[in-house]
């Protein structure tokens, strides 16, 4: 499992005018660590990140959602701010927190997302439409 990916939901916003970058994450499943390469996800930036992505964005939005008693939210980076990337273990613990801190002391959005795709194995942008779950569309 030490291989495996790690599956990351993170959102770019800010809480009463303060830029916030809270995040949650896990380890790939078993199954979709060992999947054949010829079913690689890699190959497929499309593909649904399935049940564990869901899993994350409904505690990513939880996690909003309480925050929010403490000032107004908002959006920091348009479609952009609510993302699910799925990138390698290593990059998750070293190289994910200087990104993040670096968004924010500098709130540039451009470098930050820039950074993050060169990182990423597959990325999306979280969404939902009125009467629909939530939907994964490849990022960038």
């Amino acid at each position: 499992m030490a291989n495996a990916p790690y599956l990351v939901a993170l959102a770019l916003v800010e809480f009463d005018g303060k830029r916030a970058l809270p995040l949650t994450g896990k380890t790939q499943s078993a199954a979709a660590a060992s999947a054949p390469a010829e079913n690689d996800p890699a190959n497929d930036p499309a593909q649904d990140p399935g049940d564990d992505g869901r899993t994350l964005a409904l505690e990513l939005l939880l996690r909003l959602w309480q925050r929010s008693d403490g000032g107004p939210l908002q959006r920091a980076a348009g479609d952009s701010s609510l993302l699910l990337i799925e990138i390698p273990l290593d990059v998750m613990s070293e190289q994910l927190p200087l990104l993040k801190a670096s968004w924010l002391a500098s709130g540039d959005t451009a470098a930050f997302e820039s950074s993050l795709k060169a990182l990423v194995i597959r990325s999306w942008r979280m969404g939902i439409a009125k009467y629909e779950p939530v939907s994964f569309s490849p990022w960038p």
